[in-house]
């Protein structure tokens, strides 16, 4: 069983900012600072309420259909496994030239592409679903509730000042974005592999 540091750091990498922080400042690089804070306000609670709908309705689906932890855990780390493994490979990938559009972007990208599938991902979906259903009590819930809480409002922030951040941090992202993508990779096959053994396939 993962104790809550592991938990916390799987989540992170599923959900947290450094996967949003590229993306959203191109979405928004034509907003006005008001709509750029909220485009970002609306793209966390639609993430909120999107996760809190997860951790709901999955356990219950889970027993409704009577599929086992450990096989909706495998579908988790093939599906991270596979974008992570893409991500990395694309970054090998010369650069698309395209105009950029002009105008400002509408409060409609909060919901699509930045809530989904940018911020909630469907292998963080997937972690949600089994980290609620691993959890022994209500207290084991609340703390993963309160772990991606605490991410989405760290994604809040990131994007709150990420038109700030931006150049300061424009040659360490490429960088850490490549080793987080190894280390997602890894991290998928050790689910993978987890689960497996779980399932006593090894």
């Amino acid at each position: 069983m993962l104790n809550n540091s592991q938990i916390f750091m799987i989540l992170f990498l599923m959900l947290g900012p450094f996967k949003i922080f590229g993306p959203f400042v191109k979405i928004t690089k034509n907003a006005d600072p008001a709509l750029t804070r909220k485009i970002a306000a609306r793209a966390i609670l639609f993430s909120i309420i999107a996760l809190a709908l997860t951790a709901f309705l999955g356990e219950n689906m889970l027993k409704k259909y009577g599929i086992p932890v450990p096989i909706l855990a495998l579908t988790a780390g093939i599906i991270l496994f596979l974008v992570a493994l893409l991500n990395i490979i694309h970054q090998f990938n010369p650069p698309e030239t395209h105009e950029e559009r002009a105008g400002n972007p509408s409060l409609a990208v909060a919901m699509n592409p930045l809530a989904f599938p940018i911020i909630v991902t469907p292998y963080g979906i997937a972690a949600v679903i089994v980290f609620t259903a691993l959890s022994p009590d209500l207290n084991g819930r609340l703390m993963v509730g309160a772990m991606v809480a605490g991410i989405m409002v760290l994604n809040l922030l990131i994007m709150l000042f990420a038109k700030f951040l931006f150049k300061p941090l424009a040659l360490i992202l490429p960088i850490l974005g490549a080793v987080l993508g190894v280390i997602q990779v890894a991290l998928g096959a050790k689910i993978i592999y987890n689960s497996l053994e779980a399932l006593q396939a090894l």
